[in-house]
């Protein structure tokens, strides 16, 4: 929205170091509670982190409610939102946007606690104040944006109805996700995100710890969080876990990588694959991840089911054993994700979406918009 010329305030509750690329002036920040719940829950705190997490997003959207200026589309983050969404509308007439990063709560909520139950672990799930707040959001948004077509069947298999949904997938910023030169000849096998439940370690783990293969290797890259801990520790020794990494730092890393693997229970449109096929990664995702939004199965990677490590495996192994097929859909993932235009087609299309509901509801649509 900056680059297009139409942001004139974002509110946010990172810490301001956290946003770059804005005018100071442009930018707003509450972090005291919403930055430490996520720093809680980052280093292994989950659930001191969830117990905080309803506090911290209630008052920031209270302290948002406050701070709003006249515009003409107010786009927020799903849940963070309920009164500040009504304020924007009733006051100023704004177009209000709630994106939502994940498929439908009540999805969420349900295939989750599916998962937890499967593998025998405890399941608190997500607070019913949250899962309340965003139901009171999706009711109320004029538009609601989501970032696959996998979210997208969620929420109109929970009776949203079509005319609010916008499908915009998201971009990948490809100054800093490049190929790098491979410094070595191991077949690596590269994840990143946390290690959790909801991404499928379990199932990763299952299909390529036990593998003994030469030169063949598995690196797992994120926090890892206690709920899998008794899963790592059951193939201790068939991986290499490497922490955190930073974000301008992880293109070093996808570039000594042979393959990606995301084995996924339930994501929106995880960005780490579109990460991934920018540094010259085939990609193996199951269905509930927007896979299907980002690369054709059997042509830049493969699309596996969730919960099918079997599948996992046999995919691995066939890019093991054919190096020609292996690079050839490392060059099709690069050609795939240099076409989509990085985050400028997502900010274009949301402009376009803006524009064409303002227009559907006889709001007057600005030649420079006011977008917060």
């Amino acid at each position: 929205m900056e680059r297009l010329g139409h942001l004139a305030h974002m509110y946010t509750g990172y810490p301001r170091f956290k946003v770059d690329g804005l005018p100071p002036e442009k930018v707003s920040t509450f972090p005291w509670l919403i930055g430490s719940s996520m720093a809680l829950g980052r280093f292994g705190f989950g659930s001191v982190s969830a117990r905080l997490n309803y506090l911290a997003t209630v008052s920031f959207d209270r302290w948002m409610s406050r701070c709003i200026e006249e515009c003409d589309v107010f786009h927020s983050l799903s849940g963070f939102a309920v009164a500040s969404q009504r304020i924007a509308r009733e006051r100023y007439g704004a177009l209000t946007v709630c994106d939502r990063g994940s498929t439908h709560m009540l999805y969420q909520c349900q295939i989750l606690a599916e998962e937890y139950d499967r593998l025998g672990l405890p399941f608190t799930g997500t607070d019913p104040r949250l899962v309340e707040r965003e139901l009171a959001e999706y009711e109320y948004a004029d538009m609601i944006f989501v970032p696959s077509e996998f979210v997208y069947r969620t929420f109109l298999k929970h009776g949203v109805p079509m005319r609010k949904l916008r499908k915009n997938p998201y971009g990948v910023d490809l100054r800093i996700f490049r190929p790098v030169p491979k410094t070595d000849d191991v077949f690596r096998v590269i994840f990143v995100g946390s290690l959790s439940i909801r991404k499928g370690i379990p199932y990763l783990l299952e299909a390529l710890a036990d593998l003994k293969l030469p030169k063949f290797e598995l690196w797992l890259v994120g926090t890892s969080l206690p709920e899998v801990r008794p899963f790592l520790a059951r193939h201790e020794g068939g991986f290499r876990y490497l922490g955190v990494i930073g974000r301008t730092e992880l293109y070093r890393y996808y570039g000594q990588g042979s393959v990606f693997v995301l084995a996924s229970i339930e994501e929106g449109l995880a960005m780490v694959q579109p990460q991934a096929m920018a540094c010259g990664l085939p990609v193996i995702a199951t269905t509930n991840t927007g896979s299907e939004d980002l690369f054709t199965d059997g042509i830049e990677g493969f699309i596996v089911p969730i919960r099918d490590p079997e599948a996992i495996r046999d995919r691995v192994l066939k890019l093991y054993n054919d190096p020609d097929l292996r690079n050839e859909m490392s060059r099709a993932a690069l050609r795939r994700v240099q076409s989509m235009a990085g985050w400028n087609e997502y900010g274009d299309r949301a402009v376009r979406f803006y524009s064409e509901n303002l227009e559907a509801t006889h709001r007057f649509f600005y030649a420079n918009p006011i977008v917060r």
